[in-house]
């Protein structure tokens, strides 16, 4: 059965409002969608402006708190994800077994495309590729200035920098973060790089991959005593 239309015209709403003068009381928002004459003709009455100067500061703070929101979704995101990096930490109890797992944490939670873990240090018995720089290689100069500065850099990484990191791989790496990690018992660089250009820029903040790098460096330090005698 469908719905009786019911047709208004002027009149009629002329004479509802006439009967109900407090409507407008009742729904307020009505006035921002609104645009009401004055009987001073262009000139713009008081009320008009107040009228004006509220729709702007509604829209005003609804967009702030849209920011907000949205700010709150990411860092719940970010939490989330340094969360099941820790655990995946902890769950590893061999060097190997935390690579492997960072590798999955990057690639399934953080979703990035190429990750590289390099510490530096002289350890010649390993026997995971590609994980230690000896301490006078020639491969660091590409990254004087982030282990001098030790702060990340987020961008598209120089020709060489790439090439270290992500070998074959290197000219797929449209943009990249480079960690470095400078502690008392470990030195290297962790990189975790895209194939997007903009994924990873120079304006992005850096508080949650100084906490990454802390967490991952932490607990490679202990693994690294359980295998010191292989170095």
């Amino acid at each position: 059965m469908s719905k009786q239309k019911t047709d208004l015209n002027i009149s009629d709403i002329v004479n509802y409002l006439q009967d109900h003068p407090d409507f407008f009381h009742e729904h307020l928002t009505l006035l921002e969608k609104m645009s009401i004459p004055h009987p001073s003709g262009t000139a713009v009455s008081l009320v008009s402006k107040q009228l004006e100067l509220f729709r702007n500061r509604h829209h005003e703070l609804e967009n702030q708190l849209n920011s907000l929101i949205e700010i709150a979704r990411e860092n719940d995101t970010s939490f989330f994800r340094m969360h099941k990096l820790t655990l995946a930490l902890l769950e590893a109890s061999t060097l190997e077994q935390a690579i492997t797992n960072i590798e999955i944490i990057m690639s399934e939670y953080f979703l990035t495309d190429f990750v590289a873990l390099r510490i530096i240090k002289n350890c010649p018995e390993s026997t995971i590729t590609n994980l230690f720089i000896e301490t006078d290689s020639k491969d660091l100069q590409p990254f004087l200035k982030e282990l001098t500065s030790n702060q990340p850099k987020c961008g598209r990484p120089t020709l060489a920098q790439a090439k270290v990191l992500f070998g074959e791989s290197a000219m797929k790496v449209r943009s990249c973060a480079i960690i470095p990690m400078n502690f008392t018992e470990l030195e290297g660089i962790l990189a975790i790089g895209s194939r997007e250009e903009d994924r990873f820029h120079f304006s992005m903040g850096n508080l949650f991959l100084t906490q990454m790098s802390e967490i991952i460096a932490t607990r490679l330090i202990s693994l690294l005593r359980q295998t010191a005698n292989a170095c």
